[in-house]
């Protein structure tokens, strides 16, 4: 189990290498709901970027590692409300789904609160999905500028979860464009399933679950 998890990983890592982008996104194991006995093999080769969507899971599995293990970063890659907000500035290095003003304000009074800096995603809704989180395309101007200048948060770029409609290639180019637009430097983008498409389009974070830990139960 813990070798196929190991060569899930390098193999991912051998197709990035054969695309030849100038730099190498980082891979983001999003390991919301398996055990940390899972999790071990990856984190014993040095693999230090995993992902979750609950504060609660998140807080009872990596709270006594976090400890011991410095290098691990934590991500954030699911819909954070703003009373967990708090929690969530306290256990992770990354958040990938800042989508309002209300949720941007609570995080900067409790980074001041628990002396504490997180890096930042702007969530964009790139298809209009009225079931999905995150700002308009239109609005990420006016609201990385509430986070960066307002609320000096540190927001590295924008994070999106494009439609299911086979047009992914053309999401991940509007968004790219924007980012570099906006003059931010990184992008989370791409999962399992189209990473390397995101990794043509300079994404430089990606967020992968099964093709790295297999099915979810």
């Amino acid at each position: 189990m813990s070798n196929e998890t190991i060569n899930k990983l390098k193999i991912i890592q051998a197709n990035l290498n054969n695309l030849n982008v100038k730099d190498k996104p980082n891979i983001i194991c999003v390991s919301k709901t398996f055990p940390l006995s899972k999790l071990e093999p990856l984190i014993n080769i040095g693999h230090c970027h995993f992902g979750e969507n609950k504060v609660q899971e998140t807080e009872n599995k990596w709270s006594e590692i976090l400890k011991i293990n410095k290098n691990l970063k934590i991500h954030m890659v699911g819909k954070l409300q703003s009373n967990k907000a708090k929690k969530a500035v306290n256990i992770f290095s990354f958040i990938h789904s800042l989508d309002n003003s209300k949720l941007a304000d609570v995080c900067k009074k409790s980074e001041i609160e628990l002396n504490k800096k997180v890096s930042y995603f702007i969530q964009v809704n790139v298809g209009n999905e009225s079931q999905k989180s995150g700002i308009p395309m239109k609005e990420a101007k006016s609201f990385l500028k509430y986070c960066s200048v307002e609320k000096k948060l540190n927001v590295l770029g924008l994070m999106v979860l494009p439609p299911n409609d086979n047009n992914t290639e053309k999401y991940f180019k509007d968004v790219s464009k924007l980012n570099f637009d906006l003059g931010l430097k990184d992008l989370s983008m791409g999962m399992s399933s189209d990473y390397q498409v995101a990794a043509k389009h300079k994404s430089t974070y990606l967020r992968i679950g099964s093709g790295i830990l297999g099915p979810r139960a």
